[in-house]
This record gives C-alpha cells, sequence and structure tokens, in this order.
C-alpha cells in the first residue's frame, strides 16, 4: 500500500511540472471513452424489414408519455415528424410496444434513414400521380393586358407549388393551370398566347425549390386531363336561377348561338369557351355575357317558368324563350379585378372594424374589388400580404389605402379615426370562426383536441365578453360609425357593398359591384365551419353570451339603429 502511495504522488508531482501532458492524456482517454459508448449505439441493431413494418412504424406506443425532444433533420427537405427517433436518443435503442408486447430495437440514424428513403419513395410516387393528372404543356407569352389563361388566378408569394395551382384549377373545373414570377397561378379553358423557349422559363417556385413556376411575363403551362373532364361533366358552373329575358337582348347578352339538342354542358362550355361568365340557356338557344345593369340577376322567378326539359338532357330545365335559366361559369370577370394605392394621400382615416372572426378579411376583399383601392390595417400579417393584401405594409397613418382594418376598441384607438365601419357577426359563429383561425390558421381548423380541451372554454370565457364591449366602444367613442351586420352582407350582398363603399367616399359603378357579387369569395373563405359531432356550447356559455347579445341589441336600438337579426337568439 505504501510503495502504491509513493508512485501516486511521483505521478502527481510529475504531472503538476507538465500540466499539458496531464490535459493531453485525459482527452485521449475521454475520446476513446466516447467511442466506445457510440460504438455501442450502432453496433448490433437491425433495420426493421420493410414488409413487416407496421403503418405506424417509429411511432411510440399508444399511450407512452414521453418527451418531445425535437426534430431529426435528415436531409433537404426531409424532416422526420415521428417521435421514435426522440424515445431512442432519450431512453436508448430499445423500447417496449403495448400492442405487440415484444422489443421492437430501433436504430436511431438507421430507422431514420430508412424512413427518409421512404419518404422520398412516396414523394416519388405522389409525384408519379401529378404527371398522369397534367401534362406539361411547354412556357408561354403572358402579360397583364391580354392574359394567355383568362380565368381565375390566385398569388402565394410564399408557398407557391406546381401541384397546388394545378388543384386549384382543377377543382374550379379548368383546361389549363399556368404558373408565372414563381408565385402566380393562372387557370383558363384555352391558352391564348405564343409558345416560346423553355429557357425563358426560369423561376423557381417560391413554396418548391427546383421547381419551375414560370418565369417573367412567361408561364409554365400544364394541361389537366383526366379530373378536368369529369369536373366539367358534373358541374363546373353554378346555377343562378330562372330570369326573365332581359328588354335588349343583344346588349344584355351579346353572344347567341342556336343549339338543336341543347344542354346544360353545351351551352355551359360554349360561354366558357368564349370566356364570359354567364350562360344563359333559352329553349334551344345558349345566351353568353356578363352581369350588367341590363341583367344584373337580382330579381329571380319562380323556378317552374324555366320547367321546360333540354332536348339533349332528360332531367335538366333549359328554360325558353321568355325565361332564361342561368348558370355562372367558372371564367372569372375581370372587370373589378384591377386594384391600386389612392393616387393621393387621403385626408381622413376610415376603419373597417371588427371582432376578430366577423368576417374583417372577406370584407377587406370586397372593398378592395369595390373600389380599385387597396385596404390598410392596424397590425401586420404576412400571410395576408401574400395572399394580394398589399396595403397590409404600409402604416396604418400612410394614407394610401381606402380604410384600414383593426379589431381594437379603447377610446384613444377608436378616437384615432375618423370615421369606421363597424362589422358584427353573430357571436356564436365569430367566437368559433376566430378559434379556428387561432389554432388553424385563415383557411384551416381547430383540432378536435382543442375543441375538448381546456383551450375551448378559456377562450370563450376571455373573447366573448370581448364581443359586446367591442361593439359598445366604438358605438360610444367612434365619430361616424356605419353599423353593418355579416349576415346581412351575405344575404345581400349589393346593397350593403353600397353603403359601405358610400361612406368611403368612392363613386363606383353598378357593373363593378355587379362584378364583386360573382367574384365573391377571394383566397379566405373558409369552407363553412367545420361541422362537429356535439355543439361546443355548453348551457353556461349560451346564457353567458344570449345576456351579452341582448345588450348589444339594446345599444343599437337605443342609437335608432336595427337591432341585432334574430339569427342571433339563443340556439
Amino acid at each position: 500500500m505504501a510503495k502504491l502511495w509513493f508512485k501516486f504522488q511521483r505521478c502527481f508531482r510529475y504531472f503538476r511540472r507538465k500540466p499539458v501532458r496531464f490535459f493531453t492524456l485525459l482527452a485521449l482517454y475521454l475520446t476513446a471513452g466516447s467511442l466506445v459508448f457510440l460504438h455501442a449505439g450502432f453496433v448490433g441493431q437491425p433495420a426493421v424489414p420493410q414488409d413487416q413494418a407496421s403503418p405506424a412504424a417509429g411511432s411510440p406506443a399508444e399511450g407512452a408519455e414521453l418527451p418531445f425532444l425535437g426534430d431529426l433533420h435528415l436531409g433537404r427537405g426531409f424532416r422526420d415528424t415521428g417521435e421514435a427517433s426522440s424515445i431512442a436518443r432519450r431512453y436508448g435503442p430499445s423500447f417496449k410496444g403495448k400492442e405487440t408486447g415484444e422489443k421492437a430495437k430501433l436504430s436511431d440514424y438507421g430507422g431514420a434513414w430508412s424512413r427518409a428513403l421512404k419518404g422520398r419513395a412516396v414523394r416519388e410516387k405522389e409525384k408519379e400521380k401529378e404527371e398522369e393528372k397534367a401534362k406539361y404543356m411547354g412556357c408561354y407569352l403572358d402579360n397583364t393586358q391580354s392574359r394567355a389563361l383568362r380565368g381565375v388566378s390566385f398569388f402565394d408569394y410564399k408557398k407557391m407549388t406546381v401541384f397546388r395551382c394545378q388543384d386549384n384549377c382543377v377543382e374550379r373545373g379548368y383546361l389549363y393551370a399556368g404558373l408565372e414570377f414563381g408565385a402566380e397561378c393562372y387557370c383558363g379553358h384555352k391558352i391564348q398566347a405564343a409558345n416560346v423557349s423553355e429557357a425563358e422559363c426560369d423561376m423557381d417556385c417560391k413554396g418548391e425549390r427546383g421547381s419551375v413556376c414560370g418565369g417573367v411575363n412567361r408561364l409554365s403551362v400544364y394541361r389537366l386531363q383526366l379530373a378536368q373532364e369529369s369536373a366539367r361533366r358534373y358541374g363546373s358552373a353554378v346555377f343562378r336561377g330562372c330570369f326573365r329575358r332581359p328588354n335588349n337582348l343583344s346588349l344584355a347578352l351579346p353572344v347567341t348561338v342556336a343549339m338543336p339538342n341543347m344542354s346544360v354542358d353545351r351551352c355551359v362550355d360554349l360561354c366558357t369557351e368564349k370566356e364570359y361568365p354567364l350562360a344563359a340557356l333559352a329553349g334551344t338557344a345558349c345566351h353568353c355575357g356578363f352581369p350588367t345593369t341590363r341583367f344584373p340577376l337580382h330579381d329571380r322567378e319562380d323556378e317552374q317558368l324555366c320547367a321546360q326539359k333540354c332536348s339533349a338532357e332528360e332531367f335538366e330545365s333549359c328554360g325558353n324563350p321568355s325565361y332564361f335559366i342561368v348558370y355562372q361559369t367558372q371564367v372569372q370577370d375581370n372587370r373589378c379585378m384591377d386594384r391600386r394605392f389612392l393616387p393621393a394621400k387621403s385626408k381622413k382615416l376610415i376603419a373597417l372594424a371588427s371582432f376578430p372572426g366577423a368576417g374583417n378579411t372577406w370584407a377587406r376583399h370586397l372593398i378592395e374589388l369595390a373600389t380599385g383601392f387597396y385596404t390598410g390595417s392596424y397590425y401586420f400579417d404576412g400571410s395576408l400580404y401574400n395572399k394580394g393584401f398589399k396595403g397590409e405594409r404600409d402604416h396604418w397613418r400612410s394614407g394610401r389605402t381606402i380604410c384600414i382594418k383593426t379589431h381594437e376598441s379603447g377610446q384613444k384607438e377608436i378616437e384615432a379615426f375618423d370615421a369606421a365601419i363597424l362589422l358584427i357577426r353573430n357571436p356564436y359563429k365569430a367566437l368559433m370562426a376566430e378559434f379556428n383561425r387561432k389554432y388553424g390558421g385563415h383557411i384551416g381548423f381547430a383540432a378536435h383536441a382543442h375543441w375538448k380541451g381546456k383551450e375551448w372554454p378559456e377562450f370563450v370565457r376571455n373573447y366573448a365578453p370581448w364581443w359586446a364591449t367591442h361593439t359598445l366602444d366604438w358605438l360610444k367613442f367612434g365619430k361616424t360609425v356605419l353599423v353593418v351586420h355579416f349576415e346581412d352582407l351575405k344575404q345581400d350582398l349589393f346593397a350593403q357593398l353600397g353603403r359601405m363603399v358610400s361612406l368611403l367616399g368612392v363613386v363606383v359603378r353598378e357593373d363593378r359591384l355587379l362584378c364583386v357579387e360573382s367574384q365573391k369569395d377571394g383566397n379566405f373563405k373558409r369552407s363553412g365551419l367545420r361541422k362537429l359531432e356535439y355543439d361546443p356550447y355548453t348551457a353556461e356559455m349560451r346564457r353567458t353570451i344570449a345576456a351579452y347579445i341582448r345588450m348589444v341589441d339594446t345599444a343599437l336600438r337605443s342609437r335608432n339603429l336595427t337591432g341585432v337579426p334574430d339569427a342571433y337568439g339563443p340556439r
């Protein structure tokens, strides 16, 4: 023992005189230990054969409560969103699944790499399906004065992809989809431009690097084949109703073609090909045109007056020479699509005020189409800017926008505006819409777990009082306030939008408002509030909200305004 202690003291004195050597040896020792540890993690861990892997392979056992340790990034464009790699890193290479009752050994890197290869194979299959769905036609000229594809269009300067554009055009029943400037998508039924060199379509898609999305004034065009033909055959057009023959037919509907074998499809296809948004069936004649003051589509007639069977279609009505059956085609009415900033700085700041979820974004879309001027915002939302709301980046006091979106309800914030359009919506619908936006984005939906969890009750408790105080504050502190009910705007868009435009001080042609009616949905329309399996409102919630509704109704009536719609009543 004494000899051992003597040797230890000699080593200690030696390394004290030579500290560099000491730390060098220590580093080598730790490195060797790390290599041994890593070797143990890699060796002897067989990969799970592809044919034995379950559909949920790579996920933890059901009910396992394991902490999230971060996503593992594996190569360009692939993210392992499963938790298996996290489990392996935290708890070692083995864990027990409840379903099989057996230990499954997972290699953190090997398993993830096999999943990456599997993911690539899935993407390649999806790409093959896309290629079956659409055929690339080439690169074409395009310009703002005469579009190559003259149907609907939409822009996304952040997430545009080839498939997204194609899918958008397929859903609307178009034959062609074209991408331009990396972020713009155009649809149409025929290509009305010249073909150019492929080298001129040289811009990557904003949401899909490596894929071409046209160029500057150049369109990458695809023909949509299988799904498109089906969409046209089974209702790409929207039924508008039965209408009396207009007085001056040739001016109201400038295109007329005799069709002895009349059918809805034939007339709709004809008007679509000629790039008209309206197809009017009159027995054996097909008329095409735009909604105008001569044919505004506001006075619908009893459909029995149009009940004359089509000569080539047993179960559809094709109208008669006195009463027309009218369909809206998928052709976009471009008479109201131009927008710009105000030419001179406005001296008045007009608010578009609403409680969140009351349809403010939709109202902005309508106002921009009706006036031709951009709307602004008290905030900044990049997703709205990317969707074409270019006034989003302007300071709200810039004076370059026609009105300013705001959800504020404080006295100081309200008094900063010279006038306001106050948009009010049924609180039951507004609360659900805002909850969906909060947890699912502008056009998404909250997950079932959010509705069932603590988030929904807390949201109603905090936001329901705000729905009432928002309206009460604007009525109290607003200088000039025009109240518009969301439900009235939906039911009678023409009249309500006319009221809103008048407050904004813009003279708008009636034909432009008729154009807005046919393009009213925009890019942020949620496909109806998702039907839940249960009513999310408890009896206590309904009692509380009903009291707030009565409070707002009383405040409106006390100012000689129309009270809340009957639909706001108890559910």
